[in-house]
């Protein structure tokens, strides 16, 4: 007996006439929809006028460790299982992985159903570079574990692109300035595809100032990568230029602001460098 599929579709971000017919089919005739919300997936089925001719299970992040076993079970009887997710493509920051890596560990057939992603989305509207990217989700919630997430990648020279929640919108991106810079151009998409997108664009400052206000729906944020002068210096060589500058006699919190502006890099960045190097 051949053993079924595990069929990964990508659903709309906000608009059902971005479904294609290949999800349509799906949702109408695959045996198991294992889905992140079984109430949009019904949502979604009926805004496209599908029946589901199979059962829907919930599959989210927090049972979808325990959901695994049962789903290979279904697959080794013969019967595909469809993946969906809220909006998107699932295992991009949302359920899937971790039964796309069962199943392939197992030796059962993976496939794909292409369509939305809020990713490249976000990235062809943004205005910024799109050659090279990469995508790091969401961001920590916490403060300390968001700035030092972003402190490490402040040097990154490829267009970076997040997702984040609308009542964290305005701290993130006051964090972003902090560690990139109050120049550094980026974009944020809010509710890609539906009837209130909107896309700002302009330096993490300005969207900083904009944000504090009621921003709501669903964010994706584009950041312009750094210059590759700022990604040249390694935090040691920060850490030593301010030294050498302490040494000569300038005070700790001007050789820091120097040391950055010689850089193009935000001055947090030069602070962390000169405090790793104390504790090493």
């Amino acid at each position: 007996m051949s053993t079924g599929r595990v069929v990964l579709a990508a659903t709309p971000l906000g608009n059902p006439g971005d479904a294609s017919s290949r999800l349509v089919a799906a949702l109408s005739g695959t045996p198991v929809i294992a889905a992140e919300d079984t109430r949009r997936v019904r949502r979604l089925c009926t805004d496209l006028g599908v029946t589901p001719s199979g059962r829907i299970v919930s599959f989210f992040d927090a049972n979808e460790t325990s959901r695994v076993p049962a789903l290979l079970d279904t697959l080794r009887d013969g019967a595909d299982v469809l993946v969906v997710t809220d909006a998107g493509m699932p295992s991009v920051s949302d359920p899937g992985y971790r039964l796309v890596a069962a199943a392939v560990e197992a030796g059962l057939e993976v496939t794909v159903l292409p369509g939305p992603s809020a990713v490249t989305t976000a990235l062809a509207v943004s205005g910024l570079p799109v050659d090279r990217f990469c995508f790091e989700g969401f961001l920590p919630r916490r403060p300390g574990e968001r700035r030092r997430a972003l402190t490490a990648l402040a040097s990154e020279p490829r267009t970076l692109v997040f997702f984040e929640a609308p009542h964290r919108l305005a701290v993130a991106l006051a964090d972003l300035v902090d560690a990139f810079g109050a120049d550094r151009p980026a974009a944020v998409c809010r509710e890609l595809t539906k009837t209130y997108e909107q896309v700002r664009r302009g330096t993490l400052a300005e969207l900083a100032t904009w944000a504090a206000g009621d921003v709501r729906g669903e964010i994706t944020l584009v950041i312009g990568g750094a210059s590759p002068h700022a990604a040249a210096a390694a935090p040691e060589e920060l850490a030593a230029e301010v030294a050498q500058r302490e040494a000569a006699g300038e005070p700790r919190k001007e050789a820091i602001a120097a040391v950055a502006v010689r850089h193009g890099i935000p001055k947090r960045q030069v602070f962390d460098a000169v405090v790793a190097a104390k504790l090493s």
